[in-house]
């Protein structure tokens, strides 16, 4: 059995690994500026589950933007967004 500091500590360094890109939750203004700039609705975005596991480390809650920095070789750096919602 996993003690529950341990269990923390091995859910942090998931937010660290390389292969993990960078995730953070988008404050109610950015996601609003987000929003008004793309001309959309929060739903149109694509869904990201509650029961995911970054989004837990992360605290966040249905109605959240999650903002994605993925990295790659080829495109460089590459923003993705989810709302955060119950599946």
């Amino acid at each position: 059995m996993v003690s529950r500091s341990r269990k923390k500590r091995l859910d942090t360094r998931i937010l660290e690994h390389e292969l993990v890109p960078e995730h953070r939750i988008l404050s109610l203004e950015e996601a609003a500026e987000l929003l008004r700039t793309l001309s959309i609705k929060p739903n149109q975005l694509p869904r990201i589950s509650i029961n995911d596991p970054i989004v837990q480390l992360l605290g966040a809650k249905p109605g959240d933007i999650i903002e994605i920095k993925r990295r790659s070789p080829t495109a460089g750096e590459s923003l993705y967004y989810r709302i955060v919602v119950v599946f």
